[in-house]
């Protein structure tokens, strides 16, 4: 008889990318009744976690014998690394050794279930005595909470906070004693070891306005906070000071001016490392440079202006005051990097284009003078003064890198984790730790644990730090011993595509080594079914297949165009665009990109007008130009044909335009969920609609979603602006779908199955 093991509903850090279901494989069980086992899931991008476990069946306890490097902190001033992946937190001696688990976090190992979306961003202080994370308390909020991580309590600092999207909502001070954090658009400070500043009231550790885009630390413990076109300059005893007495103080002193106002939203900047001079990037895409003194205003100039593909900007600046601009961007649907170089002369700035491969990390030594770059190329170090490679570290595509001093660094891939020198004395590697195998089980005729990954052979006795060997093979692995008998059972439902099974062979009973984990059902109603047969489509199958459509509309602004793409890649899906002939005609480039990215393209007419308005006499002739026009436009720019699917502008559809447009060849396509992300500031004004903030729109799309649902995204600003916008905070929206059990596919995709 089989063992039901209670599903557990829990918010956890180790999370599983839904688009690859977890897989268990390579059971293998020694006598002493030790299981050898791995399990594969799929990280950011293409990396594939192959991680090992070994299990004692006697009280089923999980230790973690690698740790996939998704994302690396070195903590305790260089002397423990800390890796974070989909099956939990755990930290590393740079010395070697197996991951150990972190106080206060739940772990896969530690007997918490699967489940699905993407790794769940923390932020450790530089000390690594504390960890910082959200804890959801709805698909889009949650509470701000410190983790002590030499006992693993946890405290709450902060409710009503944004998950994280791209970045954290918080950021550490040097010396690890003072927390900045945003919550509703406003920015409030936290003193760690402070009970006086700690038990202050958060109204009275009010900074202002805006986000943790807003703020920079510096080397020396200060921060830099951004407000409009005004720049603050704030000292760490300011704050003690302005917790005892927040009536009579202001937040630092000014530090200089900009000729515009800061937008935390889309705008970035940084601060040269002596702090006397700034650069900020207007709407991600046009880089001004100008020093603090009180010359510095309204002549200010342009000085570069990034691809409008660019989806990430990274920017490099030694303390001798050389500045590099790194670029991420899409060339006909496939992803690229540009860099650029400052340059000063006769006092003008200017920027000149580097040479670098295609890459998605960039670090710099702590002196300056080396710069590495890593990615699906492998792992290069340039001499960064002059831009010139010194080394090729490795050709295996490469998942992190961190400077531990100007001469050793760690990295990390899909098979190991290294400590690498590269000095005077020549090039050196050390293995940290394994970050997965393709094969592990016992050694043949002995009891170690044995793992292959690539061409190399490892070995520990499963408490010592992995090593390699040039003998010693695996055996055949083995399923019975004398107490237990193990197999994997495949899952219909959940993220895991089976479950390692154990066997009492000398009592009755059978149950999974880990928790099953089951999706909570909808709790909407079901609509009546689709009728498929109907001119128009408005939602797919209401049972079975938990997926749906997000539909994104692009009118005549391509902002926010990049960023999705670079999400959906990474979470490995497919969507539906509507483009409007006026966006196509102003951005071809853009137009042609989405359907290189393989992503469905769909008509929103040759032109932004609202088909419902009485002024326009809508006949069945007049819809067909429209609808062939806009194929014309699409294929001058892109080469490629749109689908024969179609949504009128702001979908105001009739009856008379859906039969219109059915005459032309073309399914109209409604929605079911509807975000209200095209109401902007204006409209609120003019007409009193409400204007909900990006996490609640998240939190209203998850309320309403069901199997076969529609979802409408708008890309690009609105007329009169927002405060935010869904494009900003898709990756939570994909996530949150993805932990849902929902799996994102185009309108067609709806279409062909609820035939």
């Amino acid at each position: 008889m089989k063992k039901n093991i209670p599903a557990l509903f829990l918010f956890c850090v180790f999370l599983v990318p839904s688009f690859a279901k977890v897989r268990f494989s390579g059971l293998d069980l020694s006598e002493d009744n030790r299981l050898v086992f791995r399990c594969e899931s799929r990280g950011d991008g293409s990396f594939v976690q192959n991680g090992v476990f070994v299990s004692r069946l006697q009280d089923l306890s999980i230790t973690r014998l690698s740790a996939f490097p998704e994302k690396l902190d070195l903590l305790e001033n260089g002397r423990v690394l800390q890796v974070r992946n989909a099956f939990g937190v755990s930290r590393l001696p740079l010395s070697g050794g197996l991951p150990e688990p972190v106080p206060g976090f739940p772990l896969f190992a530690a007997g918490f279930p699967l489940r699905g979306g993407r790794l769940e961003e923390s932020s450790a202080s530089p000390d690594g005595r504390w960890i910082l994370r959200v804890d959801p308390v709805s698909h889009a909020f949650g509470e701000l909470c410190l983790v002590d991580t030499s006992n693993g309590s946890t405290r709450v600092l902060a409710g009503n906070v944004e998950r994280p999207g791209k970045s954290f909502p918080a950021c550490w001070s040097p010396d690890s004693r003072v927390i900045v954090y945003s919550r509703n658009g406003r920015l409030y400070y936290y003193m760690v070891n402070s009970s006086a500043a700690g038990n202050v009231d958060e109204r009275y550790r009010l900074i202002g306005e805006g986000s943790i885009a807003s703020v920079v630390w510096t080397r020396g413990g200060e921060f830099f906070y951004l407000k409009g076109s005004t720049l603050y300059r704030v000292r760490g005893p300011e704050l003690f000071a302005r917790s005892l007495y927040a009536n009579f103080l202001d937040i630092g002193t000014v530090a200089g001016k900009i000729p515009f106002d800061f937008d935390p939203a889309f705008d970035e900047f940084w601060m040269a490392p002596d702090s006397t001079s700034i650069i900020i990037a207007k709407g991600g895409r046009t880089i001004f440079y100008f020093s603090l003194d009180e010359e510095a205003g309204a002549e200010v100039l342009p000085c570069l202006s990034i691809p409008w593909s660019c989806y990430s900007l990274k920017l490099l600046w030694s303390p001798a005051g050389v500045v590099t601009v790194i670029a991420g961007v899409f060339k006909d649907g496939k992803q690229e990097s540009l860099a650029w170089r400052l340059e000063s002369k006769n006092g003008e700035i200017s920027f000149s284009p580097l040479s670098v491969p295609r890459f998605s990390g960039a670090s710099l030594s702590p002196d300056g003078s080396k710069a590495l770059l890593w990615g699906e190329p492998g792992v290069s170090i340039y001499d960064y003064v002059n831009w010139k490679s010194l080394a090729v570290l490795s050709g295996n595509p490469a998942q992190e890198c961190l400077w531990i001093n100007n001469e050793e660094m760690v990295c990390a891939d899909g098979e190991r984790i290294d400590r690498i020198y590269f000095g005077r004395e020549g090039l050196s590697r050390r293995l940290i730790c394994l970050s997965g195998a393709a094969e592990a089980g016992f050694e043949e005729g002995g009891n170690r644990i044995i793992a292959k990954s690539g061409n190399r052979r490892y070995a520990t006795d499963g408490s010592s730090p992995w090593a390699e060997i040039a003998e010693g093979g695996l055996r055949q692995p083995v399923q019975l011993s004398g107490t237990y008998r193990v197999y994997l059972e495949n899952q219909s439902g959940g993220p895991c595509e089976n479950l390692p099974m154990i066997r009492n062979v000398s009592s009755v009973g059978t149950q999974s080594l880990i928790p099953a984990f089951e999706y909570e059902a909808d709790e909407a109603p079901a609509p009546p079914p689709v009728e498929t047969g109907s001119a128009l489509f408005s939602h797919g199958l209401r049972k079975g297949l938990r997926e749906v459509a997000l539909c994104f509309d692009l009118y005549d602004d391509a902002e926010g165009l990049p960023q999705a793409l670079e999400s959906l890649r990474r979470f490995g899906y497919r969507a539906s665009f509507f483009l409007n002939g006026e966006f196509i005609r102003r951005h071809p480039a853009a137009a042609a990109s989405i359907s290189g990215a393989g992503h469905e393209t769909a008509s929103m007419f040759y032109a932004p007008i609202d088909l419902s308005d009485v002024r326009y006499q809508v006949g069945g002739d007049y819809i067909a130009r429209g609808l062939a026009r806009n194929e014309d436009e699409f294929f001058k720019a892109a080469g490629a044909e749109l689908s024969l699917l179609w949504h009128p502008p702001w979908y105001s559809a009739s009856e008379e335009i859906i039969s219109a447009a059915a005459a032309a060849g073309y399914r109209t396509i409604g929605r079911d969920v509807d975000p209200l992300d095209w109401v902007g500031r204006d409209d609120a004004r003019r007409f009193g609609f409400n204007q909900y903030s990006a996490p609640e729109m998240i939190d209203r799309i998850m309320s309403q979603k069901l199997p076969g649902s529609i979802i409408p995204v708008r890309l690009g600003i609105l007329p009169g602006g927002r405060s935010d916008y869904l494009f900003l905070k898709l990756d939570v929206l994909l996530d949150a779908l993805a932990r849902s059990g929902y799996t994102v596919v185009p309108v067609s995709t709806l279409i062909e199955h609820a035939r």
